[in-house]
This record gives C-alpha cells, sequence and structure tokens, in this order.
C-alpha cells in the first residue's frame, strides 16, 4: 500500500509540473483605417477569437495600411511575415482571379458556403497562393456610384458618364469602362476624400456602406440605383502558420470564422438601412436606372466581371477548371430582379 501510494504522489508531481501546452499566437493587419466599418468588424472577429480561444489561441493585430500597405498585405501573407490578413479578394487578383465569383455574387457567405462555394475558393487559396481562406466576412453589401453633381441620362434612361471625371478600382473598371464607357481615374481609397475634395474626382463607385466614416458625405450629393456587385472582404492565413496550429486552435478559428460570416452579413444589412436613412437625411438624393436602363446595367456589372474572370483564369495553369462551379455557388438566377 505504501508503494501504491508512493507511486502515486510521483505520478501526481509529474503531472502537475507538465508545462501546459503554449498559447498559439497570430499576428494580423487590416486593409483599411480603424475607423471604417469593414475593419471595426474585423477587429469584432478578433475579439470573439481572444474570448473563445483563450490559452489556445489569440490574434495580435498589428495595425492597418500605416503597418503594411494595403497593397502590400496579401504578398506579406504570403511569405510569412504577417500570419493573418483581412482583405479583399480583389487586392490579390493577378494571383488568383477566382476571386470575381465572390465580386459578381448575390447571395451571402452563408449561402455560398452551403452551395460548397467557399470550400472551392479555400482550396483554390491554398493552391495557389499557400494561403488558407478562413471566412468571407461582411458579405451580402452591394455597391452604388456616389456622385458630387446630378447623373444625367439619356433618351433611353441610360447614365451619360461624358463628363464624369470618375474614380476608379479594380473591383469595378470592367464594368465602368467596358460598359459605361466611362474615363477613370484609379485612386486608393485613402486619398477619395482628398480628390474630392480638390475636383480630382467627381464620382465613385463605392459599397452601401462606410461613406459616413469616410466622410465622402461631405462632397457627394447623389446615390444612383440599383446597387451592383458583392463586397469581397476575407480572412486570409498563412498555410505553415494555419498547418502549425493545434487541432484545438485551428477549430475555435474555423467556428468563429463561420459564426462571424453570418452575424456580419446581419448586421452590416442592418447598419446599411440605417445608413441609407441618415444620408438621405441629411440631403442625399437618389437617382434610379428603369426598366430595360436598370437590367442592361445589372447584367453589365455581373458579365463583365465574370468575363474579366474567364478571360484570367485562362492565363492560369488551372485554367478553367473551376469557372462553372464558381459561377453555380455565388450566383443564384432566382434572385435576379430580371428572373
Amino acid at each position: 500500500m505504501t508503494l501504491t501510494i508512493r507511486a502515486g504522489l510521483i505520478a501526481g508531481s509529474a503531472l502537475a509540473a507538465a508545462p501546459a501546452a503554449a498559447e498559439d499566437v497570430l499576428s494580423a493587419v487590416h486593409a483599411f483605417p480603424e475607423t471604417l466599418v469593414y475593419t471595426q468588424s474585423f477587429l469584432d472577429f478578433v475579439d470573439k477569437v481572444n474570448e473563445a480561444g483563450e490559452g489556445v489561441v489569440r490574434i495580435e493585430v498589428r495595425g492597418g495600411p500605416e503597418a503594411i500597405g494595403m497593397f502590400q498585405q496579401p504578398e506579406a501573407v504570403r511569405n510569412g511575415v504577417v500570419d493573418m490578413v483581412y482583405t479583399p479578394g480583389s487586392f490579390y487578383a493577378g494571383a488568383l482571379p477566382e476571386k470575381d465569383a465572390l465580386v459578381a455574387a448575390n447571395v451571402t457567405a452563408a449561402e455560398a458556403r452551403a452551395a460548397g462555394g467557399l470550400d472551392l475558393i479555400d482550396e483554390i487559396h491554398q493552391e495557389k497562393m499557400g494561403v488558407k481562406y478562413l471566412g468571407w466576412f461582411d458579405s451580402g453589401v452591394s455597391y452604388n456610384l456616389w456622385t458630387v453633381d446630378e447623373p444625367m441620362l439619356d433618351a433611353e434612361g441610360n447614365l451619360d458618364v461624358s463628363d464624369w471625371k470618375l474614380r476608379g478600382n479594380p473591383v469595378y473598371n470592367a464594368f465602368f469602362t467596358e460598359y459605361l464607357g466611362a474615363s477613370v481615374i484609379d485612386i486608393p481609397t485613402t486619398d477619395v476624400y482628398s480628390a474630392l475634395e480638390r475636383g480630382i474626382v467627381d464620382a465613385t463607385g463605392w459599397t452601401q456602406i462606410g461613406l459616413l466614416d469616410l466622410k465622402w458625405d461631405d462632397f457627394v450629393n447623389y446615390r444612383i440605383e440599383p446597387d451592383f456587385f458583392s463586397t469581397d472582404l476575407g480572412v486570409i492565413v498563412n498555410l505553415d502558420t494555419w498547418e502549425g496550429l493545434s487541432e484545438e486552435a485551428r477549430a475555435i478559428l474555423t467556428e468563429t470564422a463561420l459564426e462571424h460570416e453570418r452575424t456580419s452579413a446581419e448586421a452590416l444589412a442592418e447598419l446599411r438601412d440605417e445608413e441609407f436613412a441618415e444620408l438621405e437625411a441629411g440631403g442625399m438624393q437618389v437617382v434610379t436606372l428603369e426598366g430595360e436602363a436598370a437590367q442592361n446595367y445589372l447584367d453589365a456589372a455581373r458579365e463583365k466581371t465574370w468575363e474579366r474572370m474567364r478571360t484570367q483564369m485562362e492565363k492560369h495553369p488551372m485554367g478553367l477548371e473551376h469557372y462553372d462551379a464558381l459561377i453555380e455557388a455565388f450566383y443564384d438566377p432566382s434572385k435576379d430582379p430580371g428572373s
């Protein structure tokens, strides 16, 4: 009995002395300034992970574009300079043109995930970029055109952009140039306020929310409907980092990302309605395209994006392997206003 007790004490001492499993810590940066609503959504996700993963996994945010330039962030996570990045897929379109499936989407992240779309996007990210696609956040938010001066329509009710100084962006330039026939000036988000202030541009595309955060409503006075496209903001993680995490850490990150895909879409849908009301109370006017002009506008936004995706995919070793599957997963024809 004495030997049994002594053996038990020794075993207990050994267990007490065993070191606890080390906490996994991931460094992260975000593409946009901290004040922007989308960044706040990502920081909310970080808080959720850090709370659920206490002692197991933690995300340390190093900052935004002031830490690593917004267009350099995708390469930074790819190379392991940072472990995690929250960024639009459009910022690394050259490496992964398949991200255009999200741009042209008319479904939310939850719907795309149920259709297998996000598992496929993750597979493509891992193969092409060596990163894990953790989640598509803040989905379901579309874009509008916003202008300083009242938009002019031609005899058929189409936008007349002949006099526009339109701020461009890789997300929507194919639509702007190939359908609208606009000449664009590419300007980063962080420089648009001063460009509007100085009259360098007098119209811009932007999402349905965030205009108030950026204070662009100091200058723009009109919103053009219908809305088009979808945000393509997601979290990517260096694949070596991901595979080096404990199984428990990966589970916490995955489960929290799935939850945030759903809750962020719901929260931003409410915020969109609130911001539209606030902008209109402040004098923002809405110009709505009608009938065939509206349908052609929506069709062109989607089809020019798919065309761009197809052209760029053809240049990659994987070719058009996933083209049809991506469209099927991220576009629901029954949601089309023209259906």
